[in-house]
């Protein structure tokens, strides 16, 4: 007997005990619906997540912050305590003492209300950058122009917006060079920013850029700043980021006993803390909906049972006709495995319809990967042969004489 032919032979019994098959993989269908869903969400996450970590922070550049990532609490606050303000002053530092460093930027940020003529947006994130910011890919202009490294450094009151803030303020209208103000103070809008969308709802182009200077004099230069550090060449950021370790060090007066009394971090060091937090989760998922495919399984398993039971005469009279072994083995395994890779195929379509509606109501992202359906139908197709070795192994010991003596 081939291979089609005896999924034929499988099919046709499946469809003639239509509610038995769908009840038997049940599980089957809930296992592999389950992991399909969470695998196509936690992969969309995956490169929303990254994109915003990588738009935000520059997939070739280091962050300096006051406080680095610090997973234990008491740490943290140890460190929130002691850890003095990132100034300037730390990024003239690494300029002089990093020849790997091509560019430093330092930024602050905080929130505030934009309003344009009797239009008012609240909460807008404001940026205040030095002029090295235009070395960064971070920041664009789709209208208009960024401004300029003497304009930056001249704390001439102009700004970038965010697409959002311009479409908002202006409602569709030419935002270019025209007068916006910022907590209450005049800038000139010189361009807008490419669009960069959404990220679980929370908009990535709600915001404006203005020169730190100007932006100290709106709120103050109490607030501690953050460095974002260029090097020479990504070969060679590890050995950038030892250098600006050094002459942060050394311009802070640092003991070589003492610990580094600011933070050093790079995109991958938070995508590797995310991917770390969501393949934990993934792994526990997985483990639930490996139970349900063991009992899917094991009711397979059962119903096989009863299916050589049922055939208990057909069985012998093959037998006796000829039929080896082997073939009866391969006719049982045959459907065993069809009926459980038919609900696995269910289950990989309910899974994605699940995903793509959760994507379309919420703003949790999903994407569909194609080893995600290697994935479901192979466990099914796994689970279906392991649990179909004993109801096959019993069929081929039957003897043929007794087998036919049945009823």
């Amino acid at each position: 007997m081939n291979v089609l032919e005896s999924i034929g032979l499988a099919l046709a019994a499946i469809w003639a005990n239509k509610l038995r098959s769908f009840m038997t993989v049940l599980g089957n269908i809930v296992a592999v619906t389950s992991i399909i869903a969470v695998v196509s969400l936690i992969q969309g996450l995956n490169a929303a997540v990254t994109t915003a970590i990588v738009t935000q922070g520059g997939a070739n550049a280091f962050t300096v912050t006051r406080v680095g990532i610090v997973t234990d609490p008491d740490a943290q606050e140890k460190a929130i305590r002691s850890n003095p303000d990132v100034t300037l002053a730390d990024g003239d530092a690494i300029r002089r003492f990093s020849p790997l460093v091509d560019a430093v930027m330092a930024q602050a940020a905080r929130n505030a209300t934009v309003a344009y003529r009797d239009q008012s947006l609240d909460s807008v994130r404001i940026e205040g950058v030095t002029p090295d910011y235009l070395d960064f890919s971070t920041f664009d202009a789709e209208r208009g122009r960024l401004p300029a490294p003497s304009e930056v450094s001249g704390n001439r009151p102009v700004t970038l917006l965010g697409w959002d803030t311009a479409d908002r303020l202006f409602n569709g209208a030419n935002p270019i060079g025209k007068t916006i103000t910022i907590a209450g103070v005049h800038f000139q809008v010189l361009g807008v920013s490419a669009k960069k969308g959404s990220i679980f709802g929370q908009s990535q182009d709600e915001f404006a850029v203005i020169p730190l200077g100007a932006f100290q004099n709106l709120f103050g230069n109490r607030q501690s700043l953050e460095l974002s550090v260029l090097p020479a060449d990504p070969s060679v950021m590890q050995r950038a980021i030892d250098q600006a370790t050094v002459a942060l060090r050394v311009h802070r007066h640092l003991r070589p006993s003492q610990e580094d009394n600011f933070g050093i971090f790079t995109s991958d060091t938070i995508l590797g803390l995310y991917h770390q937090a969501t393949n934990g989760i993934f792994a526990v998922l997985l483990g639930v909906v490996s139970l349900s495919l063991v009992v899917g399984g094991i009711v397979i398993m059962n119903i096989m049972l009863m299916v050589v039971g049922e055939r208990t005469r057909e069985i012998g009279l093959r037998k006796a006709l000829g039929a080896q072994r082997r073939d009866i083995v391969w006719q049982v395994l045959s459907e065993s495995v069809t009926l459980s890779t038919f609900g696995g195929l269910i289950g990989t379509l309910l899974g994605f319809l699940i995903a793509l509606l959760i994507s379309r109501l919420t703003p949790v992202p999903a994407s569909v990967q194609a080893w995600s359906v290697a994935l479901g139908v192979g466990l099914t197709a796994v689970v279906g042969l392991f649990f179909g070795l004993y109801p096959s192994m019993k069929a081929a010991r039957l003897d043929p004489i007794e087998a036919l003596r049945r009823e």
